[in-house]
């Protein structure tokens, strides 16, 4: 569609109020719930955000009960982790073993771990404000990455220098202190594991399963925690039945190879979407069909979709119309669509339609693919928002 370029966009929120709120409608940019076309007041309201703090688990906020869910898995995580921190540090300075301090290492890490999780729950329901306008949904990966940190830090990097500690060590090990020990790991075990199986059942429960950062990062340390105590348990066997130390040496140093791996693909994945990172395909592959299947658009030359949080989503569409249709109208069917896309997918609530010419979108993408090309002296990369 030629002619006046327009952009129209929408908190899907309907309703909700906020500093960004504008209330403009006409040819420019357009909000929905706060007015339909025309200017006319709807007078619906979002009971799900308030401008005091946290939304409060209910029907009208899908995303409470789930933290509710996740929250309590913290929770779990964190008291079994308090626990068996103290434990493992008193057993393992009086039986002296290296596997034992790199265990309490990594309990200590994880302690400190869910209490970067639970800021994350509280803090990411925020609601927007002038600052944020899109919300605090990205605070989740921001404290799942420190997260990380932690645990390569904490946990990762002691629990290997304690394991390169002990093969030069030449302090007497206490066999009582080691059968000490062996009980406080059995101990650790089953208290891990039922944290363990607390999360995995959370994760089937939610419809984000593993998804959510803050419920990924407990499953990750919790099985981990599992593994890391099954191979101190097996250094400390070897130790007591050869008396040499290497194989607890190795074991505490495979203790935190493990927990630098987990935290390096944690840290990664939270990276990713704190820079942003779009929709899956699938989700990204139905708004265009939708797009595509409504009778006032010609095409779609750009999709562009960034995940905002658990349960907000921005979906920028730059769309052809056809011809013969007046300002209201594109309003009208601005208005329509948006409300369609939020409708089937709910998270979706941040949408913006840029009314474009399908001729000159097309001769400026091919003006910058040439400038790639003479910039960079090869063949720009395909574009995969068509």
């Amino acid at each position: 569609m030629s002619g006046e370029h327009t952009l129209t966009s929408t908190d899907q929120d309907l309703g909700s109020t906020g500093p960004e709120r504008s209330g403009h409608t006409g040819t420019g940019e357009t909000e929905t719930g706060d007015t339909e076309a025309g200017g006319k007041e709807t007078g619906d309201t979002d009971t799900r955000r308030t401008a005091s703090g946290p939304p409060r688990p209910g029907a009208d906020d899908p995303g409470g009960e789930r933290d509710e869910g996740t929250k309590g898995a913290v929770l779990v995580a964190l008291g079994a982790n308090l626990v068996i921190a103290a434990a493992k540090t008193a057993a393992g300075l009086f039986s002296g073993s290296p596997a034992l301090l790199s265990e309490a290492a990594h309990s200590v890490a994880d302690s400190l771990n869910e209490v970067f999780l639970l800021l994350s729950l509280r803090r990411s329901r925020r609601a927007p404000d002038s600052d944020h306008p899109f919300g605090y949904g990205k605070e989740r990966y921001f404290w799942s990455l420190l997260a990380a940190v932690g645990i390569f830090v904490l946990g990762g990097c002691f629990s290997f220098y304690q394991g390169v500690h002990a093969l030069g060590g030449t302090q007497d090990e206490s066999r009582s202190g080691y059968v000490a020990g062996l009980a406080v790991l059995l101990i650790a075990l089953l208290a891990e594991g039922g944290s363990l199986l607390k999360a995995v059942v959370q994760a089937r429960r939610s419809a984000e399963g593993a998804d959510d950062p803050a419920l990924r990062t407990v499953l990750a340390e919790d099985s981990t925690a599992v593994i890391g105590v099954l191979f101190a348990a097996a250094g400390m066997v070897v130790h007591m039945t050869t008396g040499n130390a290497l194989g607890e040496a190795v074991a505490s140093m495979a203790i935190g190879a493990l927990l630098m791996v987990v935290a390096f693909t944690l840290g990664r994945t939270a990276h990713h979407q704190l820079i942003g990172v779009s929709v899956d395909p699938e989700l990204r592959d139905g708004i265009r069909e939708l797009l595509l299947g409504q009778t006032e658009i010609d095409t779609v030359e750009e999709l562009l979709t960034m995940r905002l949080g658990l349960d907000s989503t921005l979906v920028a569409a730059r769309i052809d119309l056809v011809g013969g249709l007046d300002s209201e109208r594109v309003e009208e069917v601005s208005l329509r669509i948006r409300r369609d896309i939020h409708a089937k997918w709910p998270t979706a609530d941040r949408v913006f339609l840029d009314i474009t010419d399908a001729g000159t979108e097309r001769e400026a993408r091919t003006t910058r693919d040439r400038r790639a090309i003479d910039s960079d002296g090869g063949t720009p990369e395909p574009d995969h928002r068509q």
